[in-house]
């Protein structure tokens, strides 16, 4: 599985765990994540809420190779703030088709609650619509 993404390393994103359609992702908040008013920034609930509801529909079957997606349409809500601590986003699978799947993600607060949720329009790439994927080296299409 290759679930390196320099964007992950940027806002200090960890993969916790990833199964087929389902994605758990971890932020520990930072000062470096607050917005003006001294909160987590919208931006970081939002890209949360991309990533883990596109990698619930990029769970590759076989080691080495990659599936890779776009995506199409994301909606978000935002129910809370954060200042400090560990945030999960649980990003799922809703439905699927040929080419597109559509997905539902929470993110919760160091306390459990929901801080943010959203949905999302997502589109394989050629050839990752398969559980198979395709390899790492494969160029985008």
């Amino acid at each position: 599985m290759d679930d390196t993404a320099p964007f992950h390393d940027l806002l200090g994103i960890t993969v916790d765990e990833w199964r087929d359609g389902f994605a758990r992702l971890a932020v520990v908040v930072e000062r470096k994540h607050f917005n003006r008013s001294g909160i987590l920034h919208g931006g970081v609930l939002l890209s949360l809420i991309d990533q883990a509801g596109a990698y619930a529909g990029l769970f590759c079957t076989v080691p080495g190779n990659v599936r890779r997606a776009v995506t199409l349409d994301l909606n978000t809500r935002f129910t809370g703030q954060v200042t400090e601590g560990r945030i999960l986003a649980e990003g799922r699978v809703v439905t699927a088709g040929r080419n597109i799947f559509f997905t539902s993600t929470e993110v919760r607060g160091p306390d459990g609650g929901i801080v943010a949720y959203g949905s999302g329009t997502h589109r394989w790439r050629n050839g990752s619509q398969l559980p198979e994927g395709v390899p790492a080296d494969s160029p985008l299409r």
